[in-house]
């Protein structure tokens, strides 16, 4: 963790603040007096402020269904934060771990966690994410395969990686997929030749939503514990 993220988590001092402190010279980590808040630092070092051992407040871990029309973006920016809906302390510590668009709806993780949210997103880690999509026209058996074998994407030297593709109704499927490029789902129906109207996400993991739209809850122990079983 950067030394002025651990600060801000440790004290009640902005960003700026902290990092005019340690400008300063103020802190101490593990004896030495660090003046570079780029600076990284763990949980077992001993870092000081006048004296003063600093402890960070433990992590924090969330699931929201995200409403259609906000952003996960920390501010508004032409479309409303999901954050807004967040009446908790610090909620500028927080981020989505894996995007939604603004169009999009379903299942979002926040977190203050950066190796937390690196364990979700890795594509290495294998960690299922699974849609509901609607889409512009009636869908083909032979897409099963399709995804299945991995489709090129405009603007990738690879294939995306194999995904489970579901039929559920004409126009309506259930994919599942273990990487996150940017628009990944629309970009893979659009490599075969559909439109997607509708996006929802259903699941991230083994965390399922089951929350009312635009309602959040914390996750259980369990349930964060579960990502670092997925690689």
């Amino acid at each position: 963790m950067r030394l002025d993220k651990f600060v801000c988590k440790s004290t009640e001092y902005s960003k700026d603040e902290a990092i005019r402190l340690i400008h300063a010279g103020q802190f101490r980590v593990n004896g030495a007096a660090v003046m570079n808040e780029a600076a990284q630092v763990h949980e077992n070092n001993t870092i000081t402020l006048n004296g003063e051992c600093l402890q960070a407040r433990e992590f924090r871990y969330l699931l929201m269904h995200k409403s259609l029309g906000t952003i996960c973006s920390n501010v508004d920016e032409g479309y409303p934060s999901l954050f807004n809906s967040l009446q908790i302390e610090k909620v500028s510590e927080l981020h989505v771990a894996g995007r939604l668009d603004v169009d999009t709806t379903g299942l979002v993780l926040i977190t203050d966690d950066g190796r937390w949210t690196f364990d979700i997103i890795r594509p290495s880690n294998n960690c299922q994410k699974v849609y509901r999509v609607g889409l512009s026209r009636e869908l083909s058996e032979d897409l099963i395969e399709q995804f299945k074998r991995g489709l090129q994407l405009h603007g990738e030297s690879q294939l995306a990686r194999p995904a489970v593709l579901q039929i559920l109704a004409p126009k309506e499927a259930r994919l599942t997929i273990t990487e996150g490029k940017f628009h990944q789902v629309k970009r893979m129906f659009l490599a075969v030749g559909y439109r997607v109207v509708s996006l929802h996400r259903e699941q991230i993991g083994e965390i399922a939503l089951d929350v009312p739209l635009g309602e959040w809850r914390y996750l259980t122990a369990d349930e964060v514990q579960s990502f670092a079983a997925v690689i």
